[in-house]
């Protein structure tokens, strides 16, 4: 058999982030693609997608009526003659269902080459050259498609489960942040802070104050931050990420040296900056007072 494992890996930004991560190295577009019925084909009980929302799925079984298929199924053989198993491509064959169709087309692929392809997204994801929305598409196809648990990818990775998790959520990045990741304008530090904007639209006010403002990833927390503990305007959130406020300055005037602020979710901190050890000793003595 030829080697299909590495195909579609390490391939351009646009094709990893495809809008339905039913499309993927699951189907390559050599093979002979087979005609089953709808009603030979059983869902994945493993499936980690348990929800499918109604009406995209309506919407796909018109465009279904209209066009057809254009993206085959993914499928295993069960004990039974002539009964499958879905491996990608539920979505496709619940508007199937939905738009009448008695057949779809699919490829039907043995256990062990599935299970090829499963160690060859591994591999990829361990890869050290791959970008951390590289490395989400690869764990999220393993979460989706060959519906392996966060737990299990997490130690066949050696890595926390909350990491494994982390990267995953990067997908939900706008396009804008996703572009400033690529193009490493932003951390992925700085990711995650956009990401807890929630909306698209939220994101992209936070990506546009860091870029033109340069904030450090813990600014970035902080604007996040202050903008769901306060729930307010926009100027309010950047008024917590300030680092040097009047109190601040009062507080260096009076100290001689360099003082800022770090707000976090509830209060925040005082750092007062000093050169040296002599400088340390003074500012105790200043502050403290002679013991």
């Amino acid at each position: 058999m030829p080697n299909k494992t590495t195909k579609g890996l390490g391939r351009g930004f646009d094709s990893l982030l495809p809008q339905d991560f039913d499309s993927s190295i699951l189907v390559d577009e050599n093979e002979r693609i087979q005609k089953v019925a709808v009603t030979d084909i059983t869902p994945n009980i493993h499936q980690p997608r348990q929800h499918f929302d109604k009406d995209a799925i309506a919407e796909l079984a018109d465009s279904i009526k209209r066009h057809g298929i254009l993206q085959p199924l993914v499928i295993t053989s069960l004990e039974k003659p002539g009964s499958y198993m879905l491996i990608a491509g539920e979505r496709r064959w619940r508007a199937a269902k939905l738009a009448d169709l008695s057949h779809v087309p699919a490829i039907v692929r043995s256990a062990k080459e599935i299970e090829r392809l499963e160690i060859a997204l591994i591999e990829n994801v361990q890869r050290e050259d791959l970008s951390p929305l590289e490395q989400a598409v690869s764990i999220q196809r393993l979460h989706d498609q060959f519906n392996v648990e966060y737990d299990d990818i997490a130690k066949r990775l050696g890595k926390a489960k909350t990491t494994i998790i982390n990267i995953a959520r990067l997908l939900g990045l706008s396009d804008e942040a996703r572009q400033a990741l690529v193009q490493k304008k932003i951390s992925e530090g700085h990711a995650r802070s956009v990401l807890a904007m929630g909306s698209h639209d939220r994101q992209n006010e936070l990506l546009k104050l860091i870029l033109a403002n340069g904030w450090s990833v813990r600014q970035a927390e902080r604007y996040a931050a202050a903008s769901k503990q306060t729930d307010a305007s926009s100027q309010k959130a950047k008024e917590q990420v300030k680092s040097v406020t009047p109190e601040t300055v009062k507080i260096s005037q009076k100290l001689g040296v360099p003082v800022t602020l770090r707000r976090m979710a509830k209060g925040g901190k005082i750092e007062i900056s000093f050169a040296d050890e002599v400088e340390l000793k003074r500012l105790v003595t200043k502050i403290a007072g002679r013991s």
